[in-house]
Parts: structure tokens; C-alpha cells; sequence
């Protein structure tokens, strides 16, 4: 007789996981929530929702090649919040605010310690940007994934008021682009950064001093997350675009919410670029243009908002946190954006 155990699959091992994880997932209960882990579907109540016109927004991502760091490392405790971030701060750019968080974990074994790390990391990020890990999957799948691999992905669901969704139409030359600092690379290009890291044979335990900690930890530094952020600005200013510098750097991302006739001219120089950039650019031998095309270069996210606001906006964002400053403006041309 043929078992599931024998087939590679421990159905007792995925118990085991669930129950590690309940804690972490508990901490990010919101009081529409319904239903509890194990549940066939979550279910998230929008009744109490002060809405006049409640629009869902739902974005959806994954960690990408940046696992394959965190497996060398044996380091799963923060791939969750990267995980988390790719989705949410996708969802705020509309003004949306998250309501809550899926993930889905497929791995060749199930080693419930692993995956609870993993799972933390998710709720950590959830409690960042205030949603609730409403369900999730974790699938074990041998010989489709290595024993010691997984992936990892999830989406998010958010909620605005129509009337409230940011309308980059409204920008016009003359606007000001602030741009918040990011932690570091947050989780594109990393297929160019293992590159660059297997090219030179860097070790990613080895310490460096640029860096100010070892090559892997600064690498596996977690995404940001702007959810509060952002929802704390549009509180209090009217808000023309936001833009996620995620896959495509700035060359990609900033263009998208730009009308047309108009361009975003951005500075260099007006923020600090993180270490991190100069280390890949230097031992890659990367081009100024080809980093930017890839990486988002110190800044994750850009608010575009009239220039009678830009200062006192600039001021307040790092009044409450977050590092801002003012990288560039709006005017009138083709190209969508220049890099100067």
C-alpha cells in the first residue's frame, strides 16, 4: 500500500504549521473580520464601511527572486513583509486603504518552523500597512519544488470612496514631485543583483563596511511600507498621483500616471542614494541609466501635488516619519520623463 507520506506529502506537518502560525495571524484581526483561520473562505464584512460610493481595488505580487537570497541565508522572517508591501503600496497609489491580506506558500516540504517564520513575516507586514491576513494556502509540492525552496505571493484588497480616488488627470505643469526614501533595493532586480553577486563571488555573510552590515542582511532588507503614510497625507492635502517605484524603476513607473503633453522632470542629487545602489552599480559595472531602469535608487514612492503645498507636504511627511524630499516638477513635453 501506497501512503500521501509516501508520495513525499505530511499532511501532519501542515497541521502543525497552521497551528504555529494562528498567533501571528491573530495580531492582525480587524473587527470585519468573520470568520477564523481554517475556514473554507474569509469573510470580511463591509457593513460598517462610511462609504458613499465604495470602490474595491485589489492588487497582487510576489517576493521574486529575492527568495533565492533568503534561502542562502536561512533567513525567512521578513520575505513576508516584502510580500505584503509589493501589494499594498500598489493599492494605496488609488488612495485606497487595504483591508486585507492572502498569501500563498507553495514548497517542495513543509518544515512547520519555516513556514511559521515565513508566515510571521506576512502578519508583520499586514499589522504595517492595518489589514487583516484574512486566509491564505500553503501547498507542499514535491518534486515541482526542492525540499529547502518555496514561493512566495499574495494579493490585497482594499476600499475607497469614488469620489475620493486620486485622478492623476489632474496634473499639471508646474506640480512638484515629492519622493519618500525607500529601506533599500525592496524586491525588484534581484536577478541582475545575483548576478552581480555570483559574477564577483561575494560572499553574502561578509560584512561590509559601505553597507554597514553583512552583504545578505543589507540585501534582504525588507520593502517599505507607505500605507500609513499615505493615508495620512490624504487626510490632510489634496493629492494629484502617486507612483510605486517597484519593477522598472523610475524609467517605468512614474510615466504611468503622467497625462499626456507633460513629462516629470526628476533631479539627481536632490536625495541621497542608498549605499546599497553604489555597491551593486560598482561591482556590477552597471550604467547610471541601466540603474535606474531597474532599481528604484533610494526612492520608493513619489506624491505629485501642487506647488503651493510641496514645501509644507515635504515638511510634514518627515515630520510624521517618513524621509521626503522634493526630487522634481511636472512640465510640458514629450517623454514622460527626464532624468537630469
Amino acid at each position: 500500500m501506497t501512503s500521501y507520506m509516501d508520495a513525499g506529502v505530511d499532511v501532519t506537518a501542515g497541521y502543525k504549521a497552521v497551528e504555529l502560525m494562528k498567533k501571528h495571524v491573530g495580531k492582525t484581526i480587524r473587527p470585519e473580520v468573520l470568520t477564523g483561520i481554517g475556514g473554507f473562505g474569509g469573510l470580511f464584512s463591509l457593513e460598517n464601511i462610511d462609504m458613499k460610493k465604495p470602490v474595491l481595488v485589489s492588487g497582487t505580487d510576489g517576493v521574486g527572486t529575492k527568495l533565492k537570497l533568503a534561502f542562502l541565508m536561512d533567513k525567512h522572517d521578513t520575505v513576508g513583509i516584502d510580500c505584503v508591501a509589493m501589494c499594498v503600496n500598489d493599492i494605496i497609489c488609488s488612495g485606497a486603504q487595504p483591508l486585507f491580506f492572502l498569501d500563498y506558500i507553495a514548497t517542495g516540504k513543509i518544515f512547520p518552523e519555516k513556514i511559521e517564520r515565513i508566515v510571521k513575516g506576512v502578519s508583520d507586514g499586514c499589522q504595517m500597512a492595518g489589514c487583516a491576513l484574512l486566509g491564505g494556502e500553503t501547498a507542499e509540492m514535491p518534486g515541482f519544488y526542492s525540499d529547502d525552496e518555496y514561493d512566495l505571493a499574495g494579493f490585497a484588497v482594499g476600499i475607497v470612496d469614488r469620489d475620493k480616488i486620486i485622478d492623476s488627470g489632474l496634473i499639471k505643469d508646474g506640480d512638484k514631485i515629492i519622493g519618500l526614501a525607500s529601506s533599500g533595493v525592496h524586491s525588484n532586480g534581484f536577478s541582475l543583483v545575483r548576478k552581480v553577486i555570483d559574477t564577483n563571488k561575494l560572499a553574502l555573510d561578509s560584512y561590509n563596511d559601505e553597507l554597514g552590515a553583512a552583504i545578505g542582511e543589507a540585501l534582504l532588507t525588507p520593502t517599505r511600507i507607505y500605507v500609513k503614510a499615505v493615508q495620512s497625507v490624504l487626510r490632510k492635502y489634496e493629492i494629484k498621483g502617486i507612483a510605486n517605484i517597484t519593477g522598472g524603476g523610475f524609467i517605468e513607473n512614474i510615466p504611468r500616471i503622467i497625462p499626456k503633453g507633460l513629462r516629470a522632470v526628476i533631479r539627481k542629487g536632490t536625495w541621497p542614494v542608498l549605499p546599497v545602489f553604489d555597491f551593486i552599480k560598482h561591482f556590477g559595472s552597471i550604467p547610471e541609466a541601466d540603474m535606474f531602469n531597474t532599481f528604484n535608487m533610494g526612492i520608493g514612492m513619489v506624491i505629485i501635488a501642487d506647488s503651493k503645498v510641496s514645501d509644507e507636504l515635504t515638511a510634514y511627511l518627515n515630520e510624521i516619519g517618513e524621509k521626503a524630499y522634493l526630487i522634481g516638477e511636472i512640465e510640458k513635453g514629450e517623454g514622460q520623463i527626464h532624468i537630469c
